[in-house]
């Protein structure tokens, strides 16, 4: 086999010597200094770890297990070969069968050679756990031979000679799932009813010499997923489907004596009856679970527990099932496939992330996000993750059914180190704006870096490769603050162009391209008298080409334009050097980056040009931002007709509707209103349509969308959720305007 970076195959077994393998076993509360690696820069503490993945040797299949120390990682699967780094499936590949064992350090195949087969069905590895010597890696799965000599779902590999150890065998009669080692026993949990010819049901202890079956009963009633030992050897930590130990209730979680197998505690009602507990890990002060469920209102994310006293020290609720956890540095990393973190002030629902990091003490997300696609298999993407040290390097191992990772083909396997940080954030989005007489204000949407939340931003003007203005400013991909800097060193009448940077201290992004605007010198009064009346969101859409809907109501509620839509359309709808944007009523839409709390009084307000006879959704408040929202209302839609319909939703929809049609090709402005007063709505200064008894809508907190949304279950239904023309001038107001500032809008479009 070919090595990932050198072309040479990496030698050596790997054998783990003891003093690391005993490190190994507390990394989690170890800092990557502790165990001889370098502090990474550039990141944002505690994260310890890049989300730069590094070259390394892939699977043709699903890794679902792994091990690792003194700087070789050992791997577990469903797989019969292994190909290079960037290779495409089929090609360079060598054989694996099931197993393969990697230098920490290059990403490359050892030369231990393991073949794991069975007679019938297929063979799989779904388990690795080194002794805490080293010198032994025992593997669970179902298989009856490795490299030909029979065992009966679990074996002992001596990792100096990458052979089987005869001296270690047992007759277990189904999947083995998990274990765990320490130095004279071996826990092992899985869907087994008997071990060695006796009933054991999910889990048994085994010990390491002879492979002689102990006393320690602790039977469970489903199957086992996840076990590990706690740092003073004392109990035992258990994880999967179960609902009953020994006859107690204790559903997915269970604490047990190491010895006896008897419960210490027991979790009866903690975790979601549809949840089950896939993987546990620990540190010095604390274990940790990753747990999936399945079906509505399950829990799917991670718990955090004292070993104290085995009490819940935080949980997070992130919906996508969780599948391993792994701790470093004082952060606990997992993967999963979570879509939907709203409920703990993250993300909401949209594609899958799979790769997260928190801190052991705070379920808050961290500001580290690799990610890996789905894959193959059921699919979920991250199976298993491993780490070790070699040289003066920390590094992550991920395993699982990905067949990306960070957008480029990879397969089954991956790795991350504690440095060197080389990702630089996104180029920044640009906007100016020059409401103000004798000003320039530079807009931006803050950037993204996969490994740092907090970054710098420098402005640069006319050209010059010195910054006028240095900033800093936090953002993770769901929340990308605007940021602006107001340029008072210009005079009316002047052009002045602006680029910026954003860097993480180490890597630093490419300039924006140039954007220009001309100063000032007499007051725009259509957005002056926005302004004036309250508006706390206000797109004018003159951006280019961005995902950047910038705010000009100086609250900072910038927008996400989602799809590419037209930009710098004009005419715009009011006199003056603003631009409209236009979208193409099947998936161009914007939403608010900041989400809202509903609104208890409101206005809505922006104009539009259409000819579509499909109706659509002008603009409105919902729950999601990446795809329809599963709630939605206090929304203005168009019909096939061309009608304008504003509704809210209150125990059932309610609407109020124009008599006349806007789809005529011309601007309109169209403001929608409630309050005490109840709903009205507004076309081109007049006010069209009104119900003075609807004075309330739906309690949830959400973001404001333009341009689409989910029109579900709403009357006289258009046949697309979607609008397609032109729209300008967006605003929202936290209360309900008056008819005559309505009216007096209305009155400024020709400046």
């Amino acid at each position: 086999m070919m090595n990932g970076s050198t072309g040479q195959r990496t030698g050596g077994r790997g054998r783990v010597r003891a003093a690391t393998a005993a490190l190994g076993l507390l990394a989690g509360a170890l800092s990557a200094t502790a165990v001889g690696a370098s502090p990474a820069a550039a990141l944002t503490p505690p994260v310890a770890i890049t989300a730069d993945d590094l070259t390394t040797w892939q699977t043709n299949g699903i890794v679902w297990a792994m091990a690792a120390g003194d700087g070789v990682v050992y791997a577990g699967g469903t797989f019969s070969t292994l190909r290079p780094p960037t290779a495409a499936p089929g090609t360079g590949e060598e054989p694996a069968v099931n197993f393969a064992a990697f230098d920490a350090a290059t990403g490359a195949p050892t030369d231990c050679s393991l073949s794991f087969t069975v007679s019938s069905g297929t063979a799989t590895v779904r388990s690795l756990a080194l002794s805490p010597d080293g010198e032994t890696l025992y593997a669970g799965g179902q298989f009856g031979a490795v490299n030909g000599v029979g065992v009966s779902n679990i074996a002992a590999i001596d990792t100096e000679t990458c052979t089987v150890r005869d001296d270690f065998k047992i007759a277990v009669t189904a999947t083995v799932r998990a274990l765990a080692a320490t130095g004279d026993t071996v826990y092992l949990g899985g869907d087994f009813n008997s071990v060695g010819g006796q009933t054991r049901n999910k889990f048994a202890a085994v010990t390491t010499a002879g492979a002689s079956l102990l006393p320690f009963t602790a039977n469970a009633d489903e199957v086992a997923r996840a076990i590990e030992v706690t740092p003073d050897g004392q109990n035992v930590l258990l994880g999967g489907d179960f609902f009953r130990i020994n006859g107690t209730s204790t559903h997915a979680l269970a604490v047990v004596d190491a010895t006896t197998g008897q419960l210490t505690k027991s979790y009866p009602g903690f975790i979601h009856d549809r949840s089950t507990v896939q993987d546990i890990t620990t540190d010095a002060t604390g274990f940790y679970t990753a747990n999936e469920g399945s079906g509505g209102g399950v829990f799917d994310g991670r718990i955090a527990l004292n070993l104290s006293d085995f009490q819940q020290r935080w949980r997070d609720t992130c919906l996508g099932a969780t599948q391993s956890v792994l701790v470093h540095s004082g952060v606990l990393y997992s993967g999963s496939h979570a879509h939907d973190c709203a409920s703990m002030g993250a993300f909401p629902d949209q594609p899958r992330k799979h790769l997260l990091a928190q801190s052991v003490d705070d379920p808050k997300l961290l500001p580290w996000f690799p990610d890996t696609n789905d894959g193959i298999g059921e699919p979920v993407g991250p199976r298993v993750m491993a780490q070790t040290s070699s040289g003066d390097r920390h590094y992550l191992w991920v395993g699982g059914e990905f067949t990306t990772v960070n957008r480029k083909p990879q397969q089954g396997l991956t790795r991350f180190a504690d440095g060197p940080d080389t990702g630089a954030p996104w180029v920044p989005n640009v906007s100016l704006s020059t409401l103000t007489p004798g000003q320039i204000d530079v807009n931006w949407q803050t950037s993204f870096d996969t490994d740092d939340g907090e970054l710098t931003y420098r402005i640069y003007k006319n050209g010059s490769d010195t910054p006028v203005h240095t900033t800093t400013g936090y953002s993770v991909f769901w929340d990308r603050p605007q940021l602006t800097w107001t340029d008072t060193d210009v005079a009316p009448g002047e052009t002045h162009s602006y680029r910026i940077t954003a860097s993480d201290g180490i890597n630093t992004s490419a300039k924006s391209p140039p954007h220009s605007a001309t100063v000032a010198s007499t007051t725009e009064a259509y957005a002056d008298r926005v302004r004036a009346d309250g508006a706390s969101l206000y797109w004018r859409y003159d951006e280019g080409i961005s995902t950047f809907a910038h705010d000009s109501s100086r609250n900072l509620n910038n927008g996400f334009m989602r799809n590419a839509p037209a930009y710098r359309q004009t005419p715009a709808a009011v006199a003056g050097p603003s631009t409209a944007i236009g979208l193409n009523g099947t998936d161009e839409y914007l939403y608010s980056n900041r989400q809202h709390p509903q609104p208890t009084r409101f206005t809505i307000e922006t104009w539009i040009k259409t000819t579509t006879n499909r109706g659509g959704k002008i603009i409105g408040f919902g729950n999601l931002t990446q795809q329809n929202s599963t709630r939605h209302d206090k929304h203005v839609y168009m019909r096939n007709d061309g009608r304008l319909t504003f509704g809210v939703y209150r125990g059932g929809t309610r609407t109020i509707t124009t008599p006349g049609t806007y789809n005529d090709g011309q601007w309109h402005h169209v403001v929608a209103t409630q309050g005490p007063g109840g709903m009205a709505l507004y076309v081109d200064g007049q006010r069209r349509t009104s119900n003075f008894l609807y004075t309330a809508n739906e309690d949830y907190p959400g973001y404001w969308r333009v341009g689409g949304d989910n029109l579900s279950g709403w009357p006289s239904r258009p046949s697309s959720n979607f609008f397609a023309g032109q729209i300008d001038e967006t605003a929202i107001y936290p209360t309900a305007l008056s008819a005559s500032q309505i009216s007096a809008h209305y009155a400024l479009r020709n400046g």
